[in-house]
């Protein structure tokens, strides 16, 4: 696992952990990056399944209901079978737009 500053957004890259593992390791360093934006990179991955998604969906959901985004970057998927509560997006720039336009909300109020 690779962690990366941007700004307010803290990335982190997916190297050899399996899904499970990583959710594992992010909810023990989870003080550190709480108040950041999240981008977690799984483009390393071979393959994901809609199930390997859904393991990030407690810690996205928490880091969300903070007012903080949450978004996987995955080109591995068929982004039309993943739920709706977690973002998912093909590329890093996506996931940077994504961020944007949530913080726009924030701002705005809703």
């Amino acid at each position: 696992m690779i962690f990366d500053q941007d700004g307010n957004t803290s990335i982190i890259t997916q190297e050899k952990a399996t899904i499970v593992e990583l959710v594992k390791r992010l909810w023990g360093v989870y003080s550190k990056f709480k108040h950041n934006n999240i981008i977690v990179v799984l483009t390393s991955l071979d393959k994901v399944r809609v199930n390997d998604i859904i393991e990030f969906l407690e810690i996205s959901n928490k880091h969300r209901g903070d007012k903080h985004s949450f978004v996987i970057v995955s080109n591995k998927i068929d982004l039309d079978n993943v739920p709706d509560e977690i973002v998912v997006v093909p590329t890093i720039q996506e996931a940077y737009d994504i961020i944007e336009m949530e913080e726009m909300e924030r701002d705005l109020g809703f």
